[in-house]
Parts: C-alpha cells; structure tokens; sequence
C-alpha cells in the first residue's frame, strides 16, 4: 500500500515526521518497507519575477528576460517560451540546479546572449504534460522564496506492508485511524480544497430493485453481490482534475485520468472502497444489474481485452449486456470520457472468494479486486459514497439529480462479540482496566457496551475489520494497541489454558534443555530420508532422491555435519528431537517414535593463543551419550558392545547407541560420533529444592570401629534415624585398618553436621543427639567409638 504522508496529515491536521511515523507503524502492526521522496529534486527551484522582456536579437523565437530571484543581482535569461510577460512570476532554477530529468543548468551563451538560470514549465519540473509554456505562479510569494514553500509539492510515499487479515489498512483513512490513536490526537477526513461540502442525503434503501433518476438499479446475484448503492450526476464537465488532487494520487502511484475517473481512485485510495463511473448515455434500458454472467458472453475491459466469462462470475450489466466484471475491472462501452455529461456512480460489496475465482480465471488482477479480495465495509458504504459525490461536484460540476438508491437483498447487523475481562487476563498475563479495554477497542471502530455484572464487554465490530470474529481477536487488537513493549518481560507461572502438555512434550522439553547446557545446538531437518525396503513411502514426495519418510535421525544430522564442512567450518555440535516411522502401524499407518539423536566433531574445546586441543574422541561421545540417556531414559544402562555403546532399558530392548560414524569429510576435518535415543515419555519426579540455610551448623566428627561384616549404608540408615531432623549431612572422611585396631574391624571416620532452620543449635542439643546416635550403633550394629573401643570401656 502507497501512503502519502501529506494526506495522512490532512487527516490528523499535524505536521509527521517520517522516521517517527516508521517506528509507529510498525509497533502497530504494519511496517514500512521503504520511504520515498516525492519531488524533493525540486528544492532548488525559487519563485522568480520576471521585471522586463525583450525580443532576443539573434532569434526570432527567443527572447531575453531580466529576471528577479531575490537576490541584490538581477539575472539575464533567455527563454523561448511564449507566454512568458514582464510582471508575472515564474518557477526559476539557478545555475547548478539538477533538474528532474538529470539537466544541470548552467552558464552560457545563446545566440550571443548571456542565460544565468532557467524558467520552468510544469512538465520540465516533473509536475504535468503541458510544456506549451511556462508555468504561472499564481502566488503572494516574494521572489527567491522555495518553490516548495510556496507550493506544497514535496511528499514522501510511504510503501506500507499490509497483511491480508487487514484490509483497512488499504485506505489512508484506516492508516490515519491507527495513528491517531498511537499520538493521542483525533483523525476526520481532509477537507475538499476550494469548496464547500454539498448536502448529500442518505440513500433510499430498497430490497432487490429500484431506481435512481429514471436508471433501473437491480441486484439479481445476491451471493456475489450483498449490496448495491449507484447515484446519479448530470451536467458534469469532464476534464483535468485539480493540482492537489492530481498531487495526491500521484502520491499514491495512481497516475491522474480526468476529475471524473479520478474522484473513484480517490475514494478507493482514502477510504478502502474501489467505485466505478459509467457514462450514463450509454447505459442501454438504462439499468444497471448485478447478475451471474451468461453462457458465452464477452466483455472488451477497460484494458482493451476482450474476455470471455464463465457462468460463475458476478458481473454489472445494463438491460441488454454485461458492462464490467464486478469487483475487478470495468467496460470500456462505458467508460467516462471527454464527451461525458451525465455519470452513474457505482458503489457495491462483492463476495471475496468470488472475485478471487473471478480474478485468477480471467488471469486480471487489478487494485479494486486487491481490495474485494480481502473485504470492505458492507455496513458503513454511505460514506463512500457521499465523498465521490462530493468529490464529483467539487472538481467536475454538475448536480445529484435524486437521492442515491441503496440495493440490499438481505440487510444484516455487525457481528456482536463477548470479551471477557478475567479472560483478557489469563491470556495477557497482566489485568488491565476495564476502561483501558474499552478505551482501546473503541481506538479501532468497535462499539463496546459494558456487562459489570458478569465481567463482559459487549462488542460490535466495525465492517471494515473483517479479520475481528473470535474474543481471542479482540484480546489480539487489546495487545497490539497496548503496546508489546509495555508488557513485562519476566516468565511468569500461567496457562492459557488448562490442558497440561504431553508427557512426550515434557520429555522432550528436558532433554532439548539438557542438551543446550551440554554446548550442543539443535538442528530441524526434513522428515524425509533415500527409500530402502522398510521405509515408509511417499506418494507425492518432494524427490526422487527422499521419497521416504525416515527410520532414523542420525543420517539427516551428518548432512548437516558435511554441510558445515563445504562452509569450512570443522567444529560441530549437534542436536535434533524428531519422530522417526516404521512399518507395521496400527490401521496400516505409519509407526511413530520421538526420538533423540546428537553428532559432535572437532576440537573438544575453543582454540586458543595457548596452544592446539585435541579433538573429541569416543569418550567425549560416551560421556556425552550417559548425559542423554539420564535426560531422556533414565531407566535404561549403558553397556559396551565391541566400539559402540548400547542403551537397554529393564526389558533388556535397546533403546539407544553411540558410535562412530562414516561421512564424506575433506582431509582437515576430525571424525565424527553420534548417537540416537529414543525419548521415554514416562513423568520424572520433580526435583526436590528447599532454600539455602540462614542459621549456622554445627559438626562433630565420629571415629567408628566397624565389624568387617557391616557396610556403611547400614551404619548410615542407624545413623540418620538416631540423630533427629537436626541432622543436615553425612559424610565418610576416612577408613583406617591397621595398628590400634581389632582384627576383622576397620575404623571409619565419618562427620555429623546439624543445624536448625528456624534457630542456632545449643551444645547440649547437639551433644543430646550425638550420644543417642552412639547408643544405637552399639546397640544395633555393635559399633563403639575408636576411643572407646581401644581403651576397653
């Protein structure tokens, strides 16, 4: 979409500056591709008065002109345009000005006279066709003032990337809509320059038919055509269309045809809503018809193509023929041309996927059917209409000769949507005001009517957002006009909704966590893999080459390992969590498995200044292998089997391998492993996290004589049941066989901390539960103290 910046600040009456203008758009959703300069070249170019014209004495045809362009200097120029007088004033481009088509103006000599400059005709400036002679400045400028001071020439065109869902933003007035809510500054549309607004009365709604000035106006194809309004204006005068409005268009990219044609691309440009004028005189009954075409029928468009049409497709007709392919390109029987007096005004709603078919079989695409494709207003289509009236009136004459006819088969209301404010919450994960909500849905056209009693909004959307049907929609425009900025950008603890995720989705979720901290990064390959025996195939593969759904993961992964080689990049870690298939599914599809495989090559850390380091061998492949079957099956153990290590779970199956693997590597390249694993979808149970301690321990550390017969997770079970929750830690320091000690015993040293969470622990406390713990062992285990034990207490 063009966007002119002057028109937008016609409709916010505010000057815009275009890098802030840029950054606005694009918060709000739609961002500028490009900005262009319009007539910027022209800045050089001064108002000039011309004081004295003289007959050139070398040349019949040119004459000599003492210029004034504000300076103390008064310039000689030779012009040879004819209606150049003594006391007008004239656009002048000083020695050195590059003009629009790539002159450079400088001093010399024609037929023995000195020129210091030019003066400029309209078409020289880039501002029309006539160059006949110059342009007449009709302005209280005084000389040396910029052309673009005293004429509002320069613009810039603003290249917006309009999405599909938003079709108002194919108008200037949807573009201005959106930024008068983001500056906090109200938007109506510009006034008509030179005129006042005529009077024009709503339309007379009828149900199929009626009519308008003696013109039968009818809709026949409800299904393509919802609604119909035409008007009638008679007496016009056809011919150029005034300098703002051709500035405007020109702006857009629409280049200017006559007042008449030009009010309807205006219309379409402002408001979103493509029009059409047919010379009234040669409108046959005269009517105008909204009808599917007939078999065999043919229409000369505008383009001068004939085109047949098919049974299908939605066409304007009058009494005896069709006139225009409704929705995408008029006829040029009834175009409206220099000798036109009297013109029917067009202004319809056509179905969407109808002209999309319409369009892509007649292969003719054109900026009316670019916006019926993707929806205008049905409900608000007076407006429209009374600004081409206006428009008309203003810049061609004539007079409304009844009020316009408004065809509508089946009127209809604007959709009504419930927003939920607790629902806006969750979904948002902040809670706004209800009057922030309203306000900002209010901001785009929506009339919202408050339910406090149930935390509702009732919202009719407007018709020119065809892309607002579903609450989450307006809990979408809720966000976008809040600011994606302005939400916090902590993780929060929420869910959309209430059903949890997948086992095998939190399962993959942790190993794809695990794998990151082990330094790998993850790789997303095509699910399709060369066909042998067992694959599954494709009926419409992409090649001949993968025209198999994969079994494993690890042949993608090296690919992408011999790709980094060809980029002569030698160090590569990486990973991918992916579903492989099998034959032999249930109903005869596909088998499915997750799985996980990871590739590492190169040196096993970073070079650096220090010296060379070795690359990964096969036990940086079984450490990393032992990592991922803790993450994804912890259940399983790992073995060696000749050079590869096997993963097998409780049943004995495997479930996983490491090993080398063969690629197509150049000489520098080092080996490369890999292994691949199938992901246990089974619940893990949540790690335990308690906070760090605030108060301090206390230790003792216990010389214990052992009997050769007890181990030391008995000792530790008796310990930790004697000591009480005091007891933070136990930890083995020391084992001791030797002199001191009893044949068939060992000394073991192991240390007690205790600590309170909630206070400091007394010596006695500690002292209370040392002692029960050496009561115990000796009890239980016959363990004593090694002091005890040596002294024969």
């Amino acid at each position: 979409m063009n966007v002119s910046r002057t028109w937008l600040e016609a409709f916010l009456r505010r000057p815009l500056e275009s890098r802030e203008l840029v950054e606005r758009l694009a918060m709000l959703g739609a961002p500028v591709d490009a900005v262009e300069p319009i007539h910027g070249e022209l800045a050089p170019i001064r108002v000039a008065l011309v004081e004295e014209v003289r007959q050139h004495p070398n040349a019949d045809r040119l004459r000599v002109c003492t210029v004034n362009d504000g300076t103390e200097t008064r310039r000689s120029v030779v012009c040879g345009a004819p209606n150049v007088e003594a006391g007008k004033k004239y656009p002048f481009a000083p020695i050195g000005t590059t003009m629009p088509g790539g002159l450079t103006i400088e001093k010399r000599k024609l037929r023995g006279e000195l020129s210091e400059g030019m003066l400029c005709s309209a078409r020289e400036l880039g501002l029309g066709q006539e160059a006949d002679g110059l342009w007449t400045l009709d302005t209280g400028a005084a000389p040396g003032t910029p052309l673009l001071e005293a004429y509002p020439l320069a613009d810039e065109r603003l290249v917006v990337d309009v999405t599909p869902n938003r079709p108002d933003l194919l108008g200037h007035k949807g573009i201005a809509r959106e930024l008068a809510f983001s500056y906090g500054v109200p938007f109506r549309l510009p006034q008509i320059p030179g005129s006042l607004a005529p009077d024009v009365p709503t339309a007379r709604r009828v149900q199929a038919e009626g009519a308008v000035a003696g013109v039968r106006v009818a809709v026949e194809d409800a299904e393509g055509c919802a609604r119909f309004h035409a008007a009638v204006i008679r007496g016009v005068a056809v011919g150029p269309s005034p300098d703002w409005m051709k500035r405007r268009l020109e702006a857009a990219g629409v280049r200017s045809i006559n007042n008449v044609v030009d009010c309807t691309n205006y219309v379409m440009l402002e408001l979103n809503q493509p029009m059409h004028a047919y010379d009234l005189a040669t409108l046959r009954g005269p009517a105008v018809v909204a009808r599917r075409a007939r078999a065999g029928e043919r229409l000369v468009t505008l383009d001068g193509q004939e085109r047949e049409l098919r049974e299908d497709m939605t066409v304007i007709a009058d009494a005896e023929r069709a006139i225009g392919v409704a929705g995408v390109m008029g006829g040029r029987d009834t175009e409206v041309g220099e000798g036109t007096t009297d013109v029917l005004l067009e202004c319809a709603w056509f179905d969407p996927s109808s002209i999309r078919r319409t369009r892509r079989a007649l292969d003719l695409s054109s900026d009316a059917s670019y916006r019926f494709e993707r929806g205008v207003d049905l409900w608000n289509a007076m407006e429209p209409v009374r600004r081409c009236i206006e428009l008309v009136l203003s810049t061609a004459g004539g007079t409304l000769a009844e009020t316009p006819v408004d065809v509508w088969p089946r009127p209809a209301n604007p959709p009504r949507i419930f927003l939920r404010l607790p629902r806006v919450a969750q979904v948002l994960g902040v809670e706004l005001p209800q009057h922030t909500v309203e306000k900002y849905l209010v901001a785009i056209g929506c009339t919202v009517v408050a339910k406090p009693e149930d935390q509702r909004i009732a919202v009719d959307v407007p018709g020119w957002r065809p892309d607002l049907v579903r609450e989450i929609d307006l809990i979408e425009e809720v966000a976008r006009l809040h600011g994606y900025d302005a939400f916090p950008s902590e993780l929060r603890r929420f869910r959309v909704g209430r059903l949890p995720d997948a086992p095998i989705e939190s399962a993959s979720d942790r190993v794809r966590r695990g794998l990151v901290a082990e330094g790998l990064f993850e790789a997303v390959t095509l699910p399709t893999a060369v066909p042998d025996a067992e694959s599954v195939l494709l009926l419409n593969p992409l090649s001949a080459e993968e025209g198999a759904l994969r079994r494993r993961l690890l042949p993608g992964l090296v690919r992408q390992v011999e790709r980094n080689w060809a980029a002569q990049v030698r160090d590569v870690r990486l990973f991918e969590i992916g579903t492989v298939f099998a034959q032999g599914g249930a109903e005869g599809r596909p088998a499915e498995a997750r799985r996980v495989a990871g590739v590492l090559t190169g040196g096993r850390e970073p070079a650096h200044w220090t010296g060379a380091t070795p690359d990964v061998d096969a036990w940086d492949l079984k450490g990393l292998f032992e990592a991922a079957v803790a993450l994804a099956n912890p259940g399983a153990a790992v073995q060696v089997e000749g050079t590869a290590w096997i993963a097998r779970n409780s049943d004995g199956r495997e479930v996983g391998r490491a090993s080398p693997l063969d690629a197509d590597s150049p000489p520098w390249a080092a080996p490369v492993f890999g292994f691949e694993l199938e992901i246990d979808p089974a619940p893990r149970p949540a790690v335990p996290v308690r906070p760090l301690p605030t108060t301090p321990s206390s230790d003792r550390d216990l010389a214990l004589v052992v009997p050769e017969g007890v181990r030391v997770g008995e000792v530790e079970t008796v310990i930790r049941r004697a000591a009480g929750g005091t007891l933070e830690a136990l930890r083995v320091l020391d084992e001791y066989r030797g002199a001191g000690i009893a044949a068939g015993a060992r000394s073991v040293l192991v240390r007690l901390v205790f600590r309170a969470a909630d206070r400091t622990l007394e010596t006695a406390e500690v002292d209370k539960s040392e002692g029960r713990v050496l009561a115990a062992l000796e009890r239980e285990l016959g363990i004593r103290r090694r002091e005890a034990a040596t002294t024969g207490d």
